[in-house]
């Protein structure tokens, strides 16, 4: 079976970022399908379309510039451009027998419905975010008109799509509160990658390389600085623990919050805050795997306590305890399994005070760490959930030919 992925950020293990899909074109390959992937890339382009065949994934690039740097009106020309590009390219492909999308951004779903309206292709949809619901609370999407058509258009994709796959219990909910039937919905969260991270000896040399303390409690940040990951919260515990030398934070990756942090720290003489950007997968281990502890946050909206934060499953799998502060699922995962603890929202004293109290108790961190590793291994690790997922796919065949056949 031919199957066309829709994925404006995909990547692969040789770039930053998430690589959630990558492993799910490669468990579909394994069970003989070929896949196409329609995606855009943060390298420059010679070309508005350029083909490459990476780990057997045919990857279709086009040139539609996006960053985490970008506000909501750039951010949305971008979703617009390659909704447009990507139906432009899909429409050619020829012999499709599946289109898989996911989101965000929701757009993505809009060539799906073509392809399933005009041609008869039917489509997966997967659901990495509620949209429109999370830029209307955090209020980039204010228009009560553009609100209504989004709310319409994200039912439309729901009712049409074959199979939705909610990554988090919260978007399951979400998606079936649209009057969506639960056995046409599955959960299949993000996944950990136990070959990627995991715990090992701490490398020391690259610890003096980064001009880092063998000696100090180290917190790790690693992912999206975006308005929506509240990295006020954690600037303000910095802040708060500023004459403490003996710890530390470790930021790596980008966006838009990133420059108002670094800006403080130069500001306000916040060593104690330490940046190293985008960093490919083998040296974010690393340093992952010499932190204490890992934090996820995110802004005290409703809906981002429906996330399902790559981060959080690649802590689990290094081991590392976590600190979350979304009274949502993650929090009630981090304290079932006893791996993690939960801050108050918008408190930064109570991030200092359970960042100190996990210093002081290196036998509790020790525990949480086994416990976070061992639910990563049995539970969330890729070749559990990708195997799912495929199992999902081939699930549809009855339906994809019988809906081929009318």
């Amino acid at each position: 079976m031919k199957i066309l992925y829709i994925h404006q950020y995909f990547r692969t293990p040789y770039e930053p970022g998430g690589t959630r899909s990558y492993w799910i074109s490669q468990e579909l390959i394994k069970n003989g399908h070929e896949v196409t992937m329609l995606t855009t890339t943060e390298r420059t382009m010679k070309s508005s379309v350029e083909r490459e065949t990476i780990d057997d994934i045919n990857i279709v690039y086009i040139n539609v510039p996006y960053h985490n740097a970008m506000g909501f009106m750039m951010r949305l020309i971008s979703f617009l451009r390659f909704m447009l590009k990507s139906l432009e390219v899909a429409w050619r492909e020829k012999n499709v027998d599946l289109v898989v999308a996911t989101s965000t951004p929701l757009t993505v779903g809009f060539p799906a419905l073509v392809l399933k309206k005009i041609k008869r292709i039917p489509f997966v949809f997967e659901v990495r975010d509620l949209w429109p619901e999370v830029p209307v609370q955090m209020g980039g999407l204010k228009n009560k008109a553009l609100i209504f058509i989004a709310e319409w258009f994200e039912k439309t994709i729901y009712k049409n799509a074959l199979h939705i796959v909610a990554l988090s219990p919260g978007m399951y909910e979400g998606v079936v509160e649209k009057k969506i039937d639960k056995e046409k919905v599955s959960m299949i969260p993000n996944m950990s990658k136990i070959d990627s991270f995991w715990p090992r000896e701490k490398n020391l040399d690259l610890m003096a390389e980064l001009g880092l303390s063998e000696c100090s409690f180290k917190v790790a940040y690693f992912g999206a600085m975006g308005a929506s990951n509240d990295m006020e919260l954690i600037l303000n515990a910095g802040r708060l623990l500023k004459e403490r030398k003996d710890i530390e934070f470790l930021f790596m990756g980008h966006g838009a919050m990133e420059s108002v942090l670094k800006k403080s720290k130069e500001e306000e003489g916040l060593s104690n805050l330490n940046f190293y950007g985008n960093i490919a997968m083998s040296r974010l281990s690393e340093i992952v795997n010499f932190c204490d502890v890992s934090l996820v946050t995110f802004s005290n909206l409703p809906i981002l306590a429906t996330n399902s934060p790559n981060k959080l499953f690649d802590s689990l799998s290094a081991g590392k305890p976590i600190i979350v502060n979304s009274p949502g699922w993650t929090k009630d995962l981090v304290e079932k399994y006893e791996c993690g603890i939960f801050v108050e929202p918008e408190n930064p004293k109570n991030l200092a005070d359970k960042i100190l109290f996990l210093k002081n108790n290196p036998e509790l961190v020790k525990k949480m760490g086994k416990n976070a590793r061992l639910l990563a291994e049995t539970k969330y690790d890729k070749s559990i959930l990708c195997e799912e997922f495929a199992d999902m796919i081939d699930a549809q065949i009855p339906q994809l030919k019988k809906s081929t056949s009318n």
